[in-house]
C-alpha cells in the first residue's frame, strides 16, 4: 500500500517559501515624506556630516575650560547665541549664553549646564563648575559622518529610517514598487457583513482579517471576493488573477474535502510545490504558482487562515517586497504560568496573553475557530511539536505588536 508523504516542519515550509520568493524588480522614486512602508531599493549614502559642526546639548554657557579651573570663575557674558545663529569669537574671560542645538563659537571648548551657573550681575555669571573640554559638546559627523552608508539596500523604512534620511536632505528615495495582491475566499456558506443569514451561513471575517493584514504590509490589494464553490469557477479566478499580479491569496477549499478545489484547481491552471504543514492551528496551507504568480492558499476557519499569514506568509511578502536580512519575527523567553500535560505532534501557537505577574497565560479554548483568542491576547506561544509545557517552563513567545506589520 502507497505511504502518505510525510508533512513538512514549520522550518521546512518557511524555507521552502522564501526560497522560491522572486523580490520585485520594479523601482520608482518617491518622496521621502510618503515612503513610510516602502523597501528602499539602493543603498543611501550621507552627503555631510551631521551635526555639521560642532554645537551645544544643553542650554548654559559656551566657556573657555581654562578660564574655569577655580570652580567658581565669574566670568563677562560677551553674547548670546540661540540655535540657528552664530557667535562671535569667544574672548578669554568671558562666556557665552547659548541654548540647545547653536553653534559652539570659536575658542570655547565646553559649555556648562545652566543649572551649574548663577547670574552674578547684568552682564556676569559665576560658573560654579570646572568642566572638562568638550564636556556638553556634540561634535562635527558624531552621528553621521559624510560619506557613510546611512542606509542598506532592503530596508523596509519606518518613521525612524525616514527621519534618518531627511536628516542628511534626502527628499526623495528609490523604493520597490508596491506589491501586488489578488485575493479570493471559497465557500458557499460565506456571506458578507449587512446580508441576513441563511441556515449554516457565516459571515466572512477572514476577508477583513487578511485585507487588513496586506494594508499593514502596503500591498495593493485586488479582491475578487467570494467564489463559488464548484472547480470551473475556482478556476476562472485563479486564471484572473494570475494576470499582473505578484501574489494570489486563497481562503478556504484547501482541505481533502470533495467541495475542495483549491488543490485540483492550482494544479490544472499551475503547480502546487507544498499542501498540509504540521503545525495547529493551520495544517493545510498550500503554496505554488500560478502562471507568473505564486500562490498562497490558507485554510478557511479564521484562526489558522490568522496564523499561517502571520507565519508564512509575511515573511514571504516580506521577501518578494525585496527586504534582505531577517523576516522572522522576534520571539522572547517568558515563563508560562500554566500546564500543557498533552503534547502535539505538530508545532502549536498556542494564544496567550501576558499576566499582572509577567507571565503567560493561554486562552481557555484553543480552537481554530475561536476567533475572540486573536483580539484576547497579546501574541502566541511557539510550543514545538511533542513538548508538554509545566507551570513555571520558559517558552518562546511572538507578540503580535511583532507581527502586525
Amino acid at each position: 500500500m502507497p505511504t502518505s508523504k510525510p508533512m513538512l516542519t514549520m522550518g521546512e515550509a518557511l524555507a521552502q517559501m522564501l526560497a522560491a520568493a522572486r523580490p520585485v524588480a520594479d523601482i520608482e522614486v518617491v518622496p521621502t515624506l510618503e515612503a513610510n512602508g516602502r523597501v528602499l531599493a539602493e543603498a543611501q549614502v550621507s552627503g555631510m556630516n551631521v551635526p555639521g559642526q560642532d554645537n551645544t546639548q544643553m542650554d548654559g554657557y559656551a566657556v573657555r575650560a581654562a578660564d574655569c579651573v577655580s570652580g567658581h570663575a565669574a566670568l563677562k557674558v560677551s553674547q548670546r547665541i540661540p540655535a540657528g545663529h552664530v557667535g562671535q569669537p569667544l574672548q578669554p574671560g568671558t562666556a557665552a549664553r547659548i541654548f540647545t542645538g547653536a553653534l559652539i563659537p570659536p575658542g570655547a571648548d565646553a559649555v556648562v549646564m545652566q543649572e551649574q551657573c548663577e547670574v552674578s550681575g547684568p552682564d556676569t555669571v559665576t560658573i560654579r563648575h570646572t568642566p572638562k573640554t568638550g564636556e556638553w559638546i556634540r561634535r562635527a559627523g558624531e552621528d553621521i559622518t559624510s560619506g557613510s552608508t546611512i542606509l542598506p539596500a532592503g530596508a523596509r523604512l519606518r518613521s525612524q529610517e525616514l527621519g534618518l534620511a531627511a536628516s542628511v536632505g534626502l527628499a526623495q528615495l528609490p523604493v520597490r514598487r508596491k506589491l501586488r495582491v489578488a485575493v479570493f475566499f471559497t465557500g458557499d456558506e460565506l456571506a458578507m457583513p449587512g446580508e441576513p443569514l441563511a441556515p449554516g451561513a457565516i459571515y466572512n471575517s477572514n476577508r477583513f482579517t487578511l485585507r487588513a493584514l496586506l494594508e499593514n504590509l502596503g500591498c495593493e490589494i485586488t479582491d475578487f471576493g467570494i467564489v463559488p464553490d464548484t472547480l470551473d469557477a475556482t478556476r476562472a479566478v485563479l486564471r484572473t488573477s494570475a494576470v499582473g499580479h505578484d501574489l494570489i491569496i486563497t481562503s478556504g477549499g484547501v482541505s481533502v474535502g470533495e467541495e475542495d478545489h483549491i488543490k485540483p484547481a492550482v494544479e490544472a491552471e499551475g503547480r502546487l510545490t507544498m499542501w498540509q504543514i504540521a503545525i495547529k492551528p493551520g495544517k493545510p496551507l498550500a503554496f505554488g504558482e500560478v502562471g507568473q504568480a505564486a500562490f498562497v492558499g490558507l485554510p478557511g476557519n479564521p484562526v489558522s487562515s490568522f496564523i499561517t499569514f502571520l507565519m508564512f506568509v509575511r515573511p514571504f511578502i516580506l521577501r518578494l517586497q525585496g527586504v534582505q536580512g531577517p523576516v522572522a519575527p522576534r520571539a522572547f523567553t517568558m515563563r508560562a504560568d500554566f500546564n500543557l500535560p498533552r503534547a502535539d505532534r505538530r508545532n502549536e501557537f498556542l494564544r496567550a496573553r501576558i499576566n499582572a505577574g509577567g507571565g503567560l497565560e493561554p486562552f481557555r479554548n484553543q480552537s481554530s475557530g475561536v476567533l475572540t483568542s486573536t483580539v484576547w491576547g497579546d501574541g502566541v506561544i511557539d510550543n514545538p511539536p511533542n513538548r508538554t509545557i509545566a507551570e513555571g517552563d520558559m517558552v518562546r513567545f511572538i507578540p503580535f505588536s511583532e507581527l502586525m506589520h
